[in-house]
């Protein structure tokens, strides 16, 4: 005799974080949920390869401390993240200079002290402070740019995504910004921050992520980027998350699965990435995507020899195929070996030939120092790395299809971590609306088996 189909209150496609967010927030509330994932583990895009005792993410997009949903999100209370020195690393001209750091308190005046204070520390050869020939010019252009980075980390949201939409480019050119300023420092960062080296991001967005960058300091997750999915499954009830199950259609009250037929619901929730998401739900918007290639290198020179220390460099000349790279050992020495230095380096658009001989020229231009011997760990190439955000671009993409259909992604709001778990934030919010369980929050039921495929 064949097992019972098994019944579940809510049914969610997809492990990734958003699809893994959703989930805690249910069972928090006492909903009764299954996480079935295609691949043999969970985490989707946030992955981390192990070789050799490195821990090398295959995307490696920053996070900053001032996104809310790392706070808000449960399951991620417990998250060590590894902070980057304040600011960026600009490299230009064939010096490297430091900008950006965040203004004390947000304020205009705690900025212009930290560029006064930046501007009298004694100069490194290697790593200049602002300076006329600078990225962003001399001393007052150093001030102006700390205060407008003051005043856009205090300025609400809300007034923000009021603002006139355009490509961010353009946005730039029309706010009177020096063009030294935008191509020697905005242009680089805010490729590196929106995954889009021709910044044709909404201007909205472009300044969402120039808030959060002004807000807090860009970091990672301790360990590699597979942490956040593993802290969120790790705090789900036992038997929740399913890895290895196909579905092949869903509706308001079921899905099917290749492995176990018909499962039966009260609501499904769709946490896949946009191209799934539309293969199971045809008429669903599949947006443009922008590749990213990261490429992972090692070497046996002390770390402390590394003038970048543990900075992000950018490269405002766009002189190589590299956006952004960092010595992460440096930022997060749990990511390499005793002795070892991991080099990662982000590579924006699409990857010219023989990308590894490529991106070590370019990194012995940006870092000063012979690549040859340098060991190449990984060179993770993803296509479909993060969802393009071309004008108009709706941050709050609706979560709700129908009752008891829902979608949430980073595809639903900002290319981004704190935009995905966002929108996991809503759709389990909108979840608990439709079901009458918004008042409920108590310990969840344990999670049944799944039923054995006929």
């Amino acid at each position: 005799m064949l097992e019972p189909v098994y019944q579940v209150d809510v049914v969610i496609v997809g492990a990734g974080i958003a699809g893994l967010s959703a989930a805690h927030r249910l069972t928090s509330a006492g909903i009764t949920t299954a996480v079935l994932e295609a691949a043999p583990c969970a985490g989707g895009r946030m992955s981390t390869e192990k070789v050799d005792g490195f821990r090398l993410d295959r995307i490696g997009q920053l996070l900053s401390t001032s996104f809310p949903e790392l706070r808000l999100t449960p399951g991620l209370e417990s998250l060590p993240v590894r902070r980057f020195a304040p600011g960026v690393l600009l490299h230009r001209d064939g010096r490297t200079h430091r900008a950006g750091a965040p203004a004390a308190g947000g304020s205009a005046r705690g900025a212009l002290h930290a560029v006064r204070a930046l501007a009298s520390a004694p100069r490194n050869p290697a790593v200049a402070p602002g300076r006329a020939g600078a990225p962003v010019g001399g001393a007052v252009d150093q001030a102006r740019l700390g205060a407008a980075l003051g005043r856009i980390a205090s300025t609400p949201v809300e007034r923000i995504l009021a603002r006139p939409e355009m490509p961010a480019a353009q946005a730039l050119a029309q706010r009177g910004v020096p063009a030294r300023t935008i191509d020697g420092f905005l242009r680089p960062l805010l490729a590196a921050l929106l995954c889009d080296p021709e910044l044709s991001t909404s201007s909205r967005c472009a300044d969402l992520a120039l808030r959060a960058f002004a807000s807090g300091r860009l970091c990672v997750p301790e360990g590699g980027a597979e942490m956040l999915p593993e802290l969120l499954a790790r705090a789900l009830p036992a038997g929740t998350v399913h890895t290895g199950v196909r579905v092949t259609s869903v509706s308001t009250t079921s899905v099917t699965t290749a492995e176990h037929g018909e499962i039966r619901c009260r609501a499904v929730l769709l946490a896949t990435d946009a191209r799934a998401a539309a293969r199971l739900l045809p008429g669903l918007r599949v947006p443009d995507f922008h590749p990213v290639t990261v490429v992972h290198h090692t070497t046996d020179e002390p770390s402390a020899s590394f003038a970048a220390g543990a900075s992000l460099l950018l490269d405002a000349d766009r002189g190589g195929p590299v956006a952004h790279t960092a010595v992460l050992s440096n930022v997060d020495p749990s990511r390499a070996p005793a002795g070892r230095v991991l080099i990662s380096s982000t590579v924006l658009g699409r990857p010219p030939e023989s990308v590894d001989t490529a991106v070590r020229i370019h990194l012995s231009r940006l870092y000063g120092t012979s690549t040859r011997r340098w060991e190449t760990l990984a060179v993770h190439h993803t296509p479909e790395a993060v969802p393009a955000m071309r004008p108009p671009h709706d941050l709050r993409r609706p979560v709700r299809l129908l009752a008891g259909l829902y979608v949430c992604g980073d595809h639903r709001d900002t290319s981004t971590v704190q935009g995905a778990l966002h929108s996991a934030h809503r759709a389990a919010a909108a979840i608990l609306t439709d079901l009458g369980a918004t008042g409920s929050m108590h310990r969840a039921d344990p999670a049944p088996t799944l039923p054995r495929a006929a």
